[in-house]
């Protein structure tokens, strides 16, 4: 078992930057792929970002390319959300998540990913 914590959500200026982050414990982080998702009120969940194990590839939604940039930090068993340029449209509440090893990454398909953090509250203001 893992068990996520992310941190470094808030209240930020349309135009502005945050950097969540989510530590693991129980097992070391090198064993998953990693991703964020979020889900804003109404609205179904979406993918925003993965890293895969091994390799350590990573992906980003189409909503946020270019502004958000994801990380991970193994030997911290720490991954990253660097998101830069935020819109009104990113307010959500930020999942990270944890996909045990296996022969094949389902980077955003969010049934696949066995261990989520509790959310950290994103609000973008104009």
């Amino acid at each position: 078992q893992v068990q996520l914590v992310e941190s470094g959500g808030g209240l930020v200026q349309a135009g502005g930057s945050l950097r969540l982050s989510c530590v693991a414990s129980g097992r070391p982080l090198s064993s998953y792929g990693m991703a964020w998702f979020r889900q804003a009120p109404g609205k179904a969940q979406e993918f925003v970002a993965a890293s895969s194990w091994n390799s350590g590839n990573t992906y980003h939604g189409d909503s946020v390319r270019g502004r958000f940039k994801m990380s991970r930090d193994d030997a911290k068993n720490t991954v990253y959300l660097q998101m830069n340029s935020l819109k009104l449209e990113d307010t959500a509440v930020y999942y990270c998540a944890a996909q045990s090893m296996s022969d094949s990454y389902y980077w955003d398909s969010r049934r696949k990913y066995d261990y989520w953090g509790q959310g950290t509250q994103v609000t973008v203001s104009s």
